[in-house]
């Protein structure tokens, strides 16, 4: 990551035109949130335009997309991608209509914060930097899931911005430079999941730029509520795992062994329980820290699960251009 200083009043008159591209997917409910964190932008409203693509949604998305951009005072371009049912195929038709100098990432279930956006575009002010990287924080949460996922920080950019192979920037928050897409393509628009990886690991590994994180660019997310949910969540993460070792020979994740599983429930019934009954009593620890080893041992085997399962669907090998 580069850390090259810059002076301050050239970094205050810094305002490229930029497109926010946001895929959507049954996104209905979503949107009223959405589009009030996108009104609430310090970033100058007249330099950048709002490309939100449905994604053969079938409930109202589209026709909320039509009437939110014909109401709103930012640019709102609604979009369809019907033919291809992936979040970057979705993704590519944005920035195919894009028209800044910089695209920008997020999902119609984030909340980007008020100065997300000009956060994130700060550093671009820097010429080797191609890739910016804001952080990803939770939305309160009540239920004992997202409380354990948020003492984890689980979505947190600091997992992705440490990846033992490269670091990059998941798509809930992310801003590339268009000359770097029109150098290295677009997104793999078959893949599922792991296009974020892919597309930044290209664009680094064609050695046009650096990546910056930006950790005041923040766009909130809700946690996962339900076992249900939490296990697709951590499948998706298995999946990726094994497409990026396919794509980029990326080390697959070790499975816990039968033994390695039962000794940890077992420490965790023999130490942890009856140290945090103690500190429960004093008032010093929650449910959430009971169960925070049986928690770790299910996502560990969803992950697990879905890597082992996972292969990298043939068509995942095109990149799309502009």
């Amino acid at each position: 990551m580069n850390h090259q200083l810059v002076d301050a009043t050239t970094a205050n008159s810094f305002m490229p035109r930029v497109s926010v591209v946001v895929p959507i997917y049954n996104g209905e409910a979503d949107l009223p949130d959405l589009i009030s964190c996108l009104l609430s932008q310090t970033y100058p409203k007249e330099r950048v335009e709002y490309l939100l693509v449905d994604n053969n949604s079938s409930d109202r998305t589209l026709t909320s997309l039509k009437a939110s951009a014909e109401l709103c005072p930012i640019t709102i371009h609604p979009l369809s991608e019907n033919q291809i049912q992936s979040s970057y195929a979705a993704r590519n038709t944005g920035i195919r209509a894009a028209t800044g100098e910089i695209v920008a990432f997020t999902d119609a279930d984030c909340r980007p914060q008020p100065q997300w956006l000009e956060s994130l575009i700060k550093p671009f002010i820097k010429p080797d930097v191609v890739i910016v990287v804001g952080e990803i924080k939770a939305l309160p949460g009540k239920t004992l899931l997202e409380q354990h996922a948020d003492r984890q920080e689980t979505l947190s950019q600091k997992h992705t911005l440490a990846h033992p192979f490269c670091a990059y920037g998941q798509t809930a928050n992310l801003a590339v430079q268009r000359i770097a897409l029109e150098k290295v393509g677009l997104f793999r628009p078959y893949l599922t999941t792991g296009g974020d990886a892919d597309i930044c690991w290209r664009i680094l590994g064609a050695n046009i730029g650096h990546l910056e994180f930006a950790p005041d660019a923040v766009v909130q997310h809700r946690h996962r509520t339900t076992l249900k949910e939490l296990k697709s969540q951590w499948r998706r993460y298995g999946r990726s795992n094994r497409y990026l070792h396919e794509l980029y020979g990326v080390e697959l994740m070790p499975g816990l062994k039968r033994q390695e599983y039962y000794y940890r429930l077992v420490r965790w019934l023999l130490k942890e329980v009856p140290k945090y009954s103690v500190k429960a009593i004093a008032g010093q620890a929650s449910l959430v820290d009971f169960l925070s080893t049986p928690i770790a041992l299910f996502t560990a085997k969803a992950r697990y699960s879905g890597q082992s399962e996972a292969k990298l669907p043939e068509k995942a090998q095109i990149i799309d251009w502009l």
